[in-house]
């Protein structure tokens, strides 16, 4: 029987992902963490066997920083990262710090089972719904003829601020928590940012924020 450790800050998510992982013949959800700190702290108890980590768990570091602790302590441990983003810089990363596993919150619950049973034989499981490239990836973080240095010139300190957060996939509320001002205030800083860099989607964000090396992991 494997255990598992869901580490998500939205209870409703750590529900549904118990439901479904109790479902599975062999795996268990034995610990539940809302934070990265308390996931560390959790398995550090010595019962674990499987995460399934949120990339971000507001506030403190994020879910590559926790996979890179725990795997760095407690390598035995397999990390099933589980994430909004689809860009494959995110999955790359997550690899490099030493998850097993990366599943896009969006895909079907199939994704999620079939990671789990693929991950415990030593193998390695991506989402096949990746939307980038290695090759976009390169082209992001080595040509700078799509750039707007400019708008990026222009972008005021708290823009700075707001934006890696942003890309990273923290939620105008979280965000707002995060920098201490509303949500509203958040969104207005949000639509100045893709005025001023002329973008027009979170995609186009999330490949700005990495040729601009604006997102730490």
């Amino acid at each position: 029987m494997y255990n598992v450790l869901i580490a998500d800050d939205h209870a409703v998510v750590r529900s549904g992902l118990k439901f479904l992982i109790d479902q599975l013949p062999d795996y268990q959800v034995v610990a539940e963490a809302a934070t990265g700190n308390d996931t560390f702290i959790r398995v550090g108890h010595g019962d674990i066997d499987i995460v399934v980590m949120d990339l971000s768990m507001p506030p403190g570091e994020n879910g590559l920083l926790t996979t890179k602790r725990i795997q760095a302590q407690y390598p035995e441990i397999l990390i099933l990262i589980l994430s909004m983003h689809g860009e494959e810089a995110y999955v790359d990363k997550s690899i490099e710090y030493g998850a097993v596993g990366y599943v896009l919150k969006s895909s079907p619950d199939s994704e999620i089972t079939n990671a789990l049973k693929t991950i415990v034989t030593g193998k390695h499981y991506v989402d096949e719904n990746v939307i980038l490239l290695k090759s976009d990836i390169k082209e992001i973080t080595s040509d700078g003829s799509n750039t707007n240095l400019w708008g990026h010139n222009a972008l005021s300190k708290r823009e700075r601020e707001v934006m890696p957060l942003v890309a990273i996939g923290y939620s105008n509320k979280e965000v707002a928590a995060k920098l201490n001002i509303s949500t509203k205030t958040v969104e207005a800083h949000k639509a100045s940012i893709m005025r001023k860099l002329d973008l027009e989607s979170h995609v186009d964000l999330v490949r700005y924020a990495i040729h601009h090396k604006m997102i730490e992991f």
